[in-house]
């Protein structure tokens, strides 16, 4: 009834007619057997779109593109496919004009309705059937060449999906490389889901394609809204010509990059808004880890070749200097021509002053000496990287003045709650509905596939104080200060103390290295520790360094400035040490496995190998938002989410980050205007106690005379409640250039009231002579730490001998018989055909219904429970193993004797048993270990474990290998 060709393949074709293609059947197309464009198509297209051109010329124009094909082998189709798009957009003039000279060559119109596009099935390459040959589901052509290629499975099979039509493709692309020369992109389906990528692309790289908030899947109609919103021709020839870059990876490989498709929108937003001139601001959400750096590239690249743009200028501008490298290395890697980066403040001044039309990347940092406008042209875009403005501050003012007529658009990797109202008035454009223009959630980037879920695990960290002892030497050392001074030092040493005591540091890094070890090592995945203060950077690689026993697993990164005793100069790295520092903890083979922070890489630092962050340093707001996400980047199967391992207890901030209230948002952009308006009230309301002073005259004279206005305490609170509103108000809507005018009294009026500000005591200066010694007296009156830990198996849990002994309530004890049952009951399940499992299913209702009936106490009943779960695990030792586990230890035998010789003296027997026992032991705990993600997980995990890190066995091949007996044998 239903089958591949009948259900999705024709559907997709029918899908196609409604978005402007052309049906062509296979047969009916003028071919030879080892063309991959359709030749007479292509020429037609070139005669017809370049006025004067003969056909002899367009057969030479045709002749060039098929030595490319011809020549293409697997190892070089990347670099084809980029040699064809330059020959399409960039290097593509001939020598047929006059007297010989260059002219460009037309290969598509901006006019759709003058390319032939067409779609067709069942296309053969070789074109005959002939032993080699690969038939191709569905392939689109503009004007006779090949663009698109898509391979469908059916909707009907059981277990199979969209991945196993991409399979195939990434398999045609080694088979008949030359089919895919031409090619902008790929797609596959089963008929629930459609999926997307460039050539080359491993399946972790291939996405969906939405246009609206209809994220919905499963269905026929799901797949066709999808295919026609991607592959209109018109978005065909966009994503070819603006939104495919060509980079080169880490290990040197030359990698094909085609846009999300978030990032397609998020750049043409961009474009769109500047080619219509209005509004001109705009802010773009699009959550951490999801490509906003390539969205920057892809709009920047567009932008600039739009003609009636008139050579635009483009900034991309960050807040700290880690993140411009970064973004610089992007552009540089992607290979985006016209770069240009300033170096110093004046760099930047002369960038403007001399009418450069580049694509310039810098810091915010380096307008703080602009003072007067550098360009008054209105095709200057601005982009400002992480768009928070309270990073911003008076710079942004300053840069606005430099760029009055310039476009500023905000792009944010953390969501804006309703608290950062400048944020929105600054970037916000009332036009945008939601107060965005883009917007790429944290669900829609999890759910897409382009970053994974974070995980959080709590650890309760109790310090326990002898108070009275501390709190007698406490009033000792400040019985010579006021009381306000006194809780103001006790309000800062108690923060601080309490991250940098040394028994809970030395009690942190025993559950951090017991963690790494038993949850992140074994799967070959890498840690990053963030902690309070440079101090304790080096604290605690010293903790962690003795654990392990060892000093290459750990190293600290940070900031060594104005280190005046040379307490971090070991850590005083060049930008290109640092760099090859990161690229090692990059490298999956390295053994530098955990890297220790305090400030840096929290922000703009790209490792996906990093799963694991162990949080032991307050943090808030998008501060902590852009830390934990360096953790959620996809990174092969054995990484499924990013985890922090929380010693703060940040949980409530991570949750009101990720609020979003498209309702208040609006309410924000539209107070903000009538704020603005109360600006110039609010001033003259200050300076109206002011009367007759000369706002010009500075030094003690002009200082004076204003303090003189505010003759008593009364006067002076006065002032200082109004002052307080105005500042409130312009900070909110700073940096606007409506405040402009008004800013010199601004000033004055600043300076007026930190004269008159009541003091405090001796402020900073008691903190300077007593907080190290206040710290030093907390550190000494910390007797116990306690950091708690989860079992992680019922074997684990019955090695506890004191369990009931520590269950001394009746509440303890319920919760820990959840706990016992939550592992007890599916061990069971897994043997209710074997009849001893199944009495002692029998045993456990029995017990169960004892419980429910009162007659045992919760206590009494976690006993007999304890008591069960060793009798089942005992009875899981008697199971007889298969047969099949004696084929496997016989493959697994030969593999590692074949690996054998005197440069890896491996003692095969060994490593043999031990992958026997443990997978058996895995394998044991699921009903079906490699019919689900988490079994094939723990298995993995397990192997690389006794390979990589017992036996030192680090070879890709030689691990899929034994997986691959594994799985089919246990």
């Amino acid at each position: 009834m239903f089958n591949e060709d009948n259900t999705i393949e024709q559907f997709l074709t029918k899908e196609a007619r409604k978005a402007g293609w052309e049906y062509v059947q296979a047969s009916d197309i003028p071919r030879a057997m080892n063309d991959v464009m359709i030749g007479p198509w292509v020429k037609d297209a070139l005669i017809r779109l370049n006025q004067g051109l003969t056909p002899d010329q367009a057969e030479e124009v045709i002749h060039k593109i098929r030595t490319l094909i011809i020549t293409t082998q697997p190892h070089n189709l990347v670099t084809s496919n980029e040699r064809f798009k330059q020959i399409l957009f960039e290097q593509n003039t001939f020598p047929f004009g006059k007297d010989g000279e260059h002219i460009p060559i037309t290969f598509f119109s901006d006019d759709m309705s003058l390319n032939r596009c067409t779609i067709t099935n069942q296309w053969m390459y070789p074109n005959a059937s002939t032993m080699g040959g690969k038939r191709l589901d569905l392939v689109m052509l503009i004007n006779g060449i090949p663009l698109v290629i898509g391979e469908v499975k059916s909707p009907v099979r059981k277990s199979i999906t969209w991945a196993d039509a991409a399979g195939d493709i990434l398999n045609y692309e080694k088979s008949i490389p030359q089919m895919f020369v031409t090619n902008v992109l790929n797609f596959a389906t089963e008929g629930k889901q459609f999926r997307y990528g460039g050539i080359g692309a491993p399946l972790t790289k291939w996405g969906p394609w939405y246009e609206d908030d209809d994220r919905a899947e499963g269905t026929l109609e799901d797949v066709g809204r999808s295919f026609r919103k991607m592959l209109t021709p018109a978005h065909v020839l966009d994503i070819m010509r603006f939104f495919t870059l060509f980079a080169t990876d880490r290990k040197h490989r030359k990698i094909k990059i085609v846009s999300r498709y978030q990032q397609y929108e998020g750049a043409n937003a961009i474009v769109e808004r500047v080619k219509n001139g209005f509004p001109k601001k705009g802010l773009i959400w699009h959550f951490q880890g999801s490509g906003k750096s390539l969205l920057m590239v892809f709009a920047a690249q567009k932008l600039r070749k739009q003609k009636e743009l008139g050579a635009p200028t483009v900034v991309i501008v960050d807040d700290r200097i880690d993140l411009e490298t970064q973004i610089t290395a992007d552009f540089m890697n992607a290979d985006i021509p016209n770069l240009a980066s300033a170096h110093d403040k004046e760099g930047l001044i002369n960038f403007f002053l001399q009418d450069q039309r580049k694509i310039l990347i810098t810091t915010i940092f380096k307008f703080g000496d602009v003072t007067k406008c550098l360009s008054e042209r209105d095709n200057i875009i601005v982009m400002v990287d992480e768009a928070h403005r309270s990073q911003e501050k008076n710079l942004g003012q300053k840069m606005r003045i430099a760029l009055p007529n310039a476009f500023f658009f905000g792009l944010t990797g953390t969501p804006i709650n309703r608290h950062d109202h400048n944020t929105f008035a600054t970037f916000g454009a009332e036009e945008d509905k939601t107060g965005y223009m883009s917007r790429y959630s944290f669900s829609d980037s999890i759910k897409d596939g382009a970053t994974l879920q974070l995980e959080f695990e709590p650890v309760p960290v109790e310090l326990k104080i002898d108070k009275a002892a501390l709190d007698k030497e406490f009033d000792a050392l400040t019985d010579q200060i006021s009381p306000d001074d006194k809780l103001m030092l006790v309000r800062k040493t108690n923060t601080e103390a309490l991250f940098t005591a040394p028994g809970r540091i030395r009690k942190v890094c025993e559950h951090i290295i017991r963690h790494f070890q038993e949850s992140v090592e074994s799967t070959g995945l890498k840690a990053q520790v963030v902690v309070y203060n440079r101090s304790c950077c080096v604290a605690y690689k010293k903790e962690l360094d003795m654990l392990l026993g060892r000093e290459d697993a750990t190293t600290i990164v940070m900031h060594a400035e104005g280190d005046k005793a040379n307490k971090y100069k070991e850590w005083n790295r060049t930008r290109d040490e640092e760099a090859k520092i990161l690229d090692r903890f990059r490298d999956p083979m390295d053994p530098l496995k955990i890297v220790i922070v305090t400030s840096k890489l929290l922000t703009g630092f790209d490792a996906p190998i990093l799963q694991c962050m162990y949080l032991d340093k307050p943090m808030k707001d998008h501060t902590l938002l852009q830390a934990i996400c360096r953790t959620n980047r996809v990174y092969g199967e054995q990484k499924t989410c990013g985890l922090i391992v929380d010693y703060v207890g940040i949980f409530d901030d991570v949750a009101k980050s990720l609020k979003f209230d498209d309702t208040s948002v609006r309410k924000i952009i539209s107070n903000i205007n009538e704020l603005k308006k109360e600006i110039p009230t609010l001033l003259n309301k200050c300076i109206e106690y002011f009367p007759g002073v000369d706002r010009m005259v500075s030094g003690f004279d002009g200082l004076i005379a204003a303090q003189q206005c505010l003759p008593s305490n009364e006067v002076k609170d006065e002032f200082a409640a109004d002052f307080g509103v105005l500042s409130r108000t312009w900070e909110i809507v700073s940096p606007d250039i409506c405040l402009v005018p008004y800013k010199d009294d601004y000033v004055w009026l600043c300076q007026v009231y930190e004269s008159i500000k009541p003091v405090s005591g001796l402020g900073s200066l008691v903190w300077k002579m007593l907080g190290p010694k206040t710290i030093e007296l907390v550190h000494r009156h910390v007797t116990t730490i306690d950091i708690g830990g989860n079992s992680d198996g019922l074997e684990n849990l019955l090695l506890d001998a004191a369990i009931i002994d520590n269950c001394i309530t009746e509440a303890d004890a319920r919760k820990k018989i959840k706990e016992v049952e939550q592992l007890l009951i599916p061990r069971l399940r897994k043997h209710l055909g074997n009849p001893r499992f199944k009495k002692l299913a029998e045993k456990l209702e029995v017990l169960r219904e004892k419980m429910a009936q009162n007659l045992k106490t919760s206590i009494e009943f976690l006993k007999d429970l304890l008591n069960l779960a060793k009798e089942v695990l005992h009875a899981e030792q008697d199971v007889e193993p298969e047969d099949n586990r004696q084929k496997a230890r016989a493959a697994l035998t030969e593999l590692f004797e074949n690996i054998k010789n005197p440069g890896t003296p491996i003692i095969v027997e060994r490593v043999v048993n031990d992958i026997d026992t443990q997978i058996v032991q895995i394998v044991r705990n699921f009903n079906d270990a490699f019919q689900t993600v988490t079994g094939k997980r723990e298995v993995q995990k397990q192997l690389r474990s006794i390979l990589w890190l017992k036996y030192k066995i680090k070879d890709q091949d030689v691990f899929d290998k034994a997986y691959e007996y594994i799985e089919m044998y246990y």
